[in-house]
């Protein structure tokens, strides 16, 4: 993977001897000396990639969800929810980077007029990030015409609604780009889901080159229509001869663990019982139930992201994986050692989803750390 961004930690014995230690230093309230020490001794035995540009580098990751996206939270309580704290948990933790997501409907008006109180969140997110030496990938993950969930989805079908996904961009450089290339990346859309993979192609094409024209020398983060999947991962467009691409992908299979009984899918009401590694639901009965999962055929599902990326010699980010807190914790723990293992091997950068409360995090509302996976996330196990 010569001419890319990504520098590999493989420091893991110390990380791992800090990274609970640490958390507890933080929700004690006592000194991040010891912390701070050991995590630059860290950074001083990273191994570059031969030819490595090392001006973006990330390893292991955490989404902020459900902050300045996807939240009904506004005023005292959202910027309440997630602080300078959380970041330094996050960097004590062993982590060296955030994915962000924010939607339109939360940093600007209709009108595209900004919400001043979003973009000062925003800012002082960069600047919590920039103390504790933390890279972020800006994710615009739903737009007012766009939600990948949704049916109606105007963004492929109206002109003005791609060219306001143009302007918000712009109007994103200019809050935040100067922040510099070795910080922040940009994840100009997520998960785009089209109708035809050559609109996504197409769309992605036209904002990469705008942005292109305001900073030439930043970090796009791109992944392929249909969610970002795996299997649409040969149909993905990339921008020819621009070096500065990270190629990303999610990963949430099997989709009976990943997602069991949540209340947002067709497993709402699922009652069997989900397995991991081996046959996915005990006593399935339908083909899809009876499937085996395991290393070596989750490592296959990601056979196209991971020989394209390796055909460019780009790098390649899972920007999004993890299972839901229902699923059988032994499964689960199982589940996100392997995935995290099939990482390190392909040299994959990873954020997994995702950090604060929710159904997916790491964390509780009180700040509680989930002792059992983090080291797992981090390379302790």
């Amino acid at each position: 993977m010569d001419g890319v961004s990504f520098l590999i930690v493989k420091c893991r014995n110390l990380t791992r001897t800090t990274s609970m230690r640490s958390l507890t230093t933080i929700l004690t309230g006592t000194t991040f000396l010891i912390t701070t020490v050991l995590f630059v001794a860290c950074e001083n035995k990273r191994d570059a990639i031969p030819n490595a540009d090392p001006t973006f580098s990330i390893h292991r990751g955490t989404n902020i969800a459900h902050w300045l996206s996807q939240s009904d939270r506004r005023g005292e309580e959202r910027a309440a929810f997630f602080t300078k704290k959380d970041i330094q948990l996050i960097d004590s933790a062993g982590f060296d980077h955030i994915r962000l997501p924010i939607d339109e409907e939360q940093m600007w008006q209709e009108d595209e007029t900004r919400y001043e109180d979003a973009f000062k969140l925003l800012q002082e997110c960069m600047k919590w990030c920039e103390e504790s030496g933390l890279r972020v990938i800006l994710d615009l993950h739903i737009l007012r015409s766009h939600h990948f969930n949704e049916q109606e989805k105007r963004l492929w079908n109206d002109p003005g609604e791609q060219d306001k996904l143009i302007r918000l961009w712009k109007d994103l450089s200019k809050a935040i780009g100067h922040w510099p290339n070795s910080m922040v990346a940009y994840e100009f859309m997520n998960e785009p889901v089209a109708d035809e993979a050559e609109q996504w192609n197409q769309l992605l094409l036209r904002v990469s080159d705008s942005i292109r024209t305001w900073e030439p020398e930043r970090f796009l983060v791109i992944g392929s229509n249909r969610w970002q999947s795996v299997n649409t991962f040969d149909e993905l467009r990339i921008p020819p001869n621009d070096r500065r691409i990270i190629l990303s992908f999610h990963f949430y299979e099997p989709f009976h663990l990943t997602h069991f009984q949540a209340s947002w899918t067709r497993l709402k009401d699922f009652q069997g019982e989900v397995n991991y590694p081996g046959q996915i639901v005990i006593n399935g009965q339908s083909e899809e139930e009876r499937r085996s999962y395991n290393l070596d055929s989750l490592e296959k599902m990601m056979e196209k992201p991971l020989r394209i990326a390796d055909s460019l010699k780009l790098p390649l980010y899972c920007g999004e994986f993890g299972v839901i807190y229902k699923s059988p914790l032994k499964a689960k723990l199982a589940w996100y050692s392997d995935i995290v293992t099939i990482f390190e091997k392909h040299k994959v950068a990873y954020a997994n989803w995702n950090y604060k409360a929710g159904s997916f995090g790491i964390v509780d509302e009180k700040m509680k750390p989930d002792s059992a996976l983090i080291p797992i996330l981090v390379g302790g196990q």
